[in-house]
């Protein structure tokens, strides 16, 4: 029997290989700008932070996955910024963050979740389930 993990398994793994062909999402992630951060949370959309180093392995690991649960249309509204770990600093200090791999969550101005180092694909889905 095919579960909804089974699912977004198999599509982490494609993405990751590079075998589907490139499609837009709604939830596509864009660089940190903090007035489009800001609009979202007016609008009450949920907002997912994610701060990441390019040689993270974990990053690596949690984007595939994202990626997938971006395709989901319960994830469409979602509002995706991404933090430089090395070299946004200044953003990292202001949003908490220790570690690179942290995701964070909001709904309209409000933090819901926080996930450091996971990379388990229905942890991240619950995850961003808590932002709905």
């Amino acid at each position: 029997m095919t579960t909804r993990r089974h699912i977004v398994l198999l599509l982490a793994a494609a993405l990751f290989a590079g075998n589907l062909p490139a499609v837009g999402h709604a939830a596509e992630p864009v660089a940190y700008d903090a007035a489009a951060f800001e609009t979202a949370q007016q609008e009450g959309r949920p907002v997912l932070v994610q701060i990441s180093a390019p040689w993270c392995p974990i990053c690596r690991a949690q984007k595939p996955i994202l990626a997938a649960l971006s395709a989901d249309p319960r994830f469409k509204d979602f509002a995706v910024f991404t933090i430089d770990f090395d070299a946004q600093r200044d953003l990292v200090r202001r949003f908490g963050a220790q570690m690179q791999s942290t995701l964070i969550l909001y709904k309209g101005r409000t933090e819901v979740a926080r996930s450091v180092g996971e990379t388990q694909p229905e942890w991240i889905e619950q995850l961003l389930e808590k932002a709905l």
